[in-house]
């Protein structure tokens, strides 16, 4: 799997798991400030109890993208997958 010697393989599964990781980050980011924004002007309980839920939700999807790539570069080490020795798919 490795031996490619231009290592496209490995560079496309990087950059793709790199691009979806900071998306991920700056969708968090835009929807953390959004709902912020919303929760300024909304004046009931229910509506400011849902926006702090899709807070939550949204720091939760963030984390999980975040989590994926080390855990798939940890875990296919372990098991001994091919594609985990060629890629780095720690995001930072």
């Amino acid at each position: 799997m490795c031996t490619d010697d231009s290592g496209t393989l490995g560079n496309m599964i990087e950059g793709f798991v790199q691009i979806t990781t900071g998306l991920g980050i700056m969708g968090l980011l835009v929807v953390w400030q959004a709902d912020a924004l919303m929760e300024m002007f909304t004046l009931g309980r229910e509506q400011k109890a849902q926006l702090k839920e899709h807070k939550r939700r949204a720091v939760r999807s963030a984390l999980t993208l975040v989590v994926l790539g080390p855990l798939f570069t940890v875990g296919g080490s372990a098991m001994g997958l091919p594609i985990a020795e060629c890629v780095d798919l720690i995001p930072f």
